[in-house]
C-alpha cells in the first residue's frame, strides 16, 4: 500500500535555477509519486525561463504576482490563480512581468519529467543539474 506524506514547506529542499529563480519540488517519484510531479517556483522581478517544452502536459497557477505566459507564440498575461493547460512538446515560457516576486505552482502528469530546450533542442530531466535557466555563479561568490 502507498504512504500518504505531509509536505512541510520549510523542510523541503530549494533548487537554484539560475537568475534568481528558485524552485521547491514537493510530489516527487523521491516519495512515491507513480504519475505526478508538482512544486512551487519562484522567479524575482524581470526573470524568465527560456522557451522549452515537456514529455507530458503541464498545469501552471499563478499563486502571486503578474506573468507574461508565452506558449506556441502567443503571449498572455496573467494574474492570481489564472491557470494555463501546456499540452506535452508544446514550446512555452513564463517571465515574471511585475515589479514583485512572481511564484507559481506547477503539475506534470507523470513522474519521469524531461524539459527539452526551444532553442539548443538539448534534452534534461526536470530539476537535473543541467536544467538551468541561466548558469549559477561559482559557489561563495
Amino acid at each position: 500500500m502507498a504512504e500518504a506524506h505531509i509536505l512541510r514547506i520549510d523542510a523541503l529542499p530549494v533548487v537554484e535555477r539560475g537568475n534568481g529563480i528558485e524552485t521547491i519540488p514537493l510530489v516527487t517519484k523521491e516519495i512515491g509519486a507513480k504519475h505526478i510531479t508538482t512544486g512551487l517556483t519562484r522567479f524575482p522581478a524581470g526573470a524568465k525561463v527560456p522557451l522549452h517544452s515537456h514529455n507530458c502536459d503541464e498545469q501552471v497557477t499563478i499563486l502571486e504576482g503578474e506573468a507574461e505566459a508565452e506558449v506556441d507564440g502567443q503571449r498572455h498575461r496573467l494574474h492570481p490563480f489564472d491557470t494555463t493547460l501546456v499540452p506535452a512538446d508544446k514550446p512555452h515560457r513564463f517571465v515574471n512581468v511585475g515589479t514583485s516576486h512572481l511564484t507559481i505552482m506547477w503539475i506534470y502528469t507523470s513522474s519521469e519529467v524531461t524539459r527539452t530546450f526551444t532553442e539548443s533542442g538539448e534534452t534534461v530531466a526536470h530539476l537535473s543539474d543541467r536544467d538551468l535557466v541561466s548558469p549559477l555563479p561559482p559557489k561563495g561568490k
